[in-house]
């Protein structure tokens, strides 16, 4: 029988002057809790757009939240194999 698991991400935003920062929160159902962090800067320059902000850190936090997940999958991998894994993404 199939069955489906739903994993969220949390993703916080804070903004200020011309930053953005992004964190991505993973809890997984073995109580795993992965983060991510992400920063977006804007130049003076340009125009404020906060919404271009918020997208830019989201991704780079979800980025390497993603780096993180994966490094945990092939931790768990070599310790159930004892052996050196290479898992890409």
């Amino acid at each position: 029988m199939l069955e489906t698991e739903r994993w969220t991400v949390d993703i916080d935003l804070t903004e200020g002057d011309d930053r953005t920062v992004a964190k991505a929160r993973l809890r997984t159902r073995d109580a795993t809790d992965l983060q991510g962090r992400g920063v977006a800067k804007r130049n003076p320059d340009d125009t404020n757009v906060p919404e271009i902000g918020a997208e830019l850190a989201a991704a780079r936090a979800l980025f390497e939240l993603a780096h993180h997940l994966l490094r945990a999958a092939t931790d768990d991998v070599e310790q159930l194999t004892g052996e050196p894994a290479h898992l890409h993404s």
